[in-house]
């Protein structure tokens, strides 16, 4: 039912001709394997998704997306009229770069150590390193850096990091030593400042409209519940508590920004609110399975990642998760189209994606 109306909004987008002409000139995202579509592909790790099952709803099979299909990032690309998704660091070359590059990459954190038990990965700080490669090269492009920094300026930057900070670091004591370091609310300041240091570089370097999106509830995914809940349906609270605290400096660092960046806007996404719609009431999203992966192994399907050509469940756009972490095609389409065009007052503050392409 979800699905059917967001491919019924995207034919509106596309008979009204905004897919012919995006709303913005081009779309950088940075992130984690929630938003990665390849970059991990031929690195020496195991956060990598380019095998089936994954993929098995995508119109090109397996890509790298941690997804049976699209992920939020494809679905706000849809809804901005691009033509086609935004292509990953790993590949773009050329004129394709003036329409925004993905820099997103599984296991990746703001920190530079998070994720490092899983092998190679490009943190957030490297993924801002890629991005200065690509700025240089549109300016070559363009051929003026005025003009470049223009057309920039235009541009949608959406960041979503933090959750290995938790899941692949904090939460994690036998391999990081950070939950021994840092109370909860101490972590929380300590990547709210690292992370507004890389916020800061991002605006040196042209950027201009800032989507950020919050922490999902990690303690409510397959992994936590098989992990650590008693019934295999109680949310794990220690790590949604945790995971509120650095969404409340998130929303908290949108107002600083705001406040001392005149000619920058930066929204924040509810994602945690949206997650909790859904857990609450998911047949009011056509969803009936909210506590297990489609695929996935072990209580709640939970205990790791899908296995290459696993089966996975028939009925994929019943599931919120796709796997042990990471939301179903399903799930991406509604965050997606609720960042894009909130639904609630909570979905996104102060605006959404839609009002900050007009800002």
């Amino acid at each position: 039912m979800v699905a059917v109306a967001a491919a019924v909004a995207a034919v509106n987008l596309v008979g009204n001709g905004v897919a012919a002409e995006p709303q913005v000139p081009c779309y950088f995202i940075f992130g984690d394997s929630l938003v990665d579509n390849g970059n991990n592909n031929n690195i020496q790790s195991l956060a990598r998704a380019n095998y089936l099952p994954y993929g098995i709803d995508f119109p090109n099979g397996p890509t790298g997306r941690f997804s049976n299909g699209r992920t939020v990032v494809d679905v706000v690309a849809e809804l901005l009229g691009f033509d086609d998704y935004i292509p990953p660091y790993a590949t773009a070359r050329g004129r394709q770069i003036l329409q925004g590059v993905n820099y997103a990459s599984a296991a990746a954190g703001i920190r530079r150590e998070t994720g490092q038990q899983l092998g190679d990965r490009i943190d957030f700080s490297g993924q801002i390193n890629n991005y200065k490669n690509t700025v240089s090269q549109i300016v070559e492009i363009i051929g003026d850096e005025v003009e470049a920094a223009n057309y920039l300026s235009q541009c949608i930057y959406s960041v979503g990091v933090g959750s290995n900070d938790y899941l692949n670091n904090y939460f994690m004591p036998n391999n990081y030593p950070t939950s021994r370091q840092y109370s909860p609310q101490q972590y929380a300041e300590v990547l709210i400042q690292q992370y507004t240091d890389q916020l800061r570089t991002l605006y040196d370097f042209g950027a201009r409209k800032f989507v950020l999106n919050g922490i999902g509830q990690i303690g409510c995914s397959p992994n936590a519940l098989a992990q650590n809940s008693p019934d295999g349906v109680t949310c794990v609270q220690g790590i949604n508590s945790a995971n509120q605290m650095f969404n409340a400096r998130l929303r908290a660092l949108v107002d600083d920004f705001n406040r001392n960046s005149r000619d920058a806007k930066f929204i924040y996404i509810n994602a945690y609110g949206m997650f909790q719609d859904i857990i609450n009431n998911p047949a009011a999203f056509g969803l009936s399975v909210t506590n297990a992966g489609c695929c996935g192994v072990g209580r709640n399907n939970g205990q790791i990642t899908c296995l290459p050509f696993q089966p996975a469940c028939q009925n994929r756009d019943q599931y919120l998760f796709w796997d042990a972490f990471h939301p179903s095609e399903a799930a991406n389409i509604i965050i997606g189209r609720r960042s894009y065009s909130a639904q609630t007052a909570s979905d996104a503050y102060p605006t959404d994606i839609r009002h900050l392409t007009q800002a």
